[in-house]
């Protein structure tokens, strides 16, 4: 017992510690294996696994997808076997990192999200568009973190895309030849059996593309998201108002200017005086007269 413990209490100092591809992972494996393990249970008492999972995956069919929302965010961390979550991982670990080299975390939280969003979005506008999906529109599903990761892999080719990256078997290739092909590969298999998967790619390449391409213009598209996720994590705090740099900057300039000018007057009496030692009250001009009878009365 006291060995469960400590496990589940490493595995909470992990989460804890980790950087948001840590989590991320941790999440979807966690997902994962509680999606399982609960299939395993309905299984083994013969009632129908897997049914109850269709409401956090997305439908297809727009009127489905009224009555489960949140479907659009639950989809993104679930996974239909060990095969689709392990490539999925390994590549939101790899580039996952390489993101992190070139962008913020809270930038990767929010382009995981918003390439999950936007591919699941595309998969329902075609499969609503397109005549050739109008016999699987009722009865199909999406699932899976392919889509988010996906984006996360063009939005660093957009911002490096000459960045060279090892591959197994092939050698070494430039970020923007990977992305490319990845591109071509869904295009092609638009129409196979997998064919929402690959339309959702495409949703989540669009994605990455509009965040790296509207960052390097200033626009944040994963602002909204993060002010969204850090206010459910309560996390969120209002942005404080400054003072007007105008306003800050006159008082400061008023002081300064004030400062100067007595500095002036005090130099000024000083050497008067130095005058009037020297050479007797005769030698003052009318102006330097004047100067020391208004400092006499200060």
């Amino acid at each position: 017992m006291a060995a469960d413990n400590s496990f589940i209490t490493n595995l909470k100092e992990n989460f804890r510690r980790g950087d948001i591809v840590t989590r991320l992972l941790y999440i979807n494996i966690g997902v994962f294996l509680v999606v399982t393990l609960v299939n395993i249970v309905l299984t083994l008492f013969n009632q129908p696994a897997g049914f109850w999972t269709n409401y956090l995956e997305f439908p297809a069919w727009w009127e489905r997808f009224i009555r489960q929302p949140w479907s659009l965010f639950t989809y993104m961390f679930m996974h239909a076997g060990i095969l689709h979550i392990l490539f999925n991982m390994l590549w939101l670990y790899w580039f996952g990192r390489l993101f992190l080299q070139f962008f913020s975390a809270k930038h990767l939280r929010g382009l995981y999200v918003l390439g999950g969003i936007v591919g699941g979005l595309m998969y329902m506008l075609a499969y609503n568009l397109f005549p050739y999906f109008a016999g699987a529109v009722y009865s199909s599903y999406l699932l899976g973190a392919s889509a988010s990761v996906l984006a996360i892999v063009i939005a660093v080719g957009v911002r490096e895309p000459n960045y060279p990256i090892q591959l197994m078997f092939v050698g070494t290739v430039k970020l923007k030849q990977v992305a490319i092909f990845m591109l071509l590969l869904d295009l092609l298999f638009m129409t196979s059996g997998n064919a929402g998967g690959h339309i959702a790619h495409l949703g989540g390449a669009l994605a990455g593309w509009w965040f790296a391409a509207g960052l390097q213009k200033g626009h944040d598209a994963t602002k909204w998201i993060n002010n969204i996720l850090d206010f459910l994590s309560g996390s969120w705090k209002p942005v404080s108002r400054k003072p007007k740099m105008k306003v800050h900057y006159s008082d400061k300039q008023k002081d300064y200017d004030f400062n100067a000018r007595k500095k002036e007057r005090t130099e000024e009496i000083d050497r008067i005086l130095d005058k009037l030692r020297k050479s007797g009250y005769g030698s003052l001009t009318d102006a330097e007269k004047k100067s020391l009878f208004d400092a006499s009365k200060k």
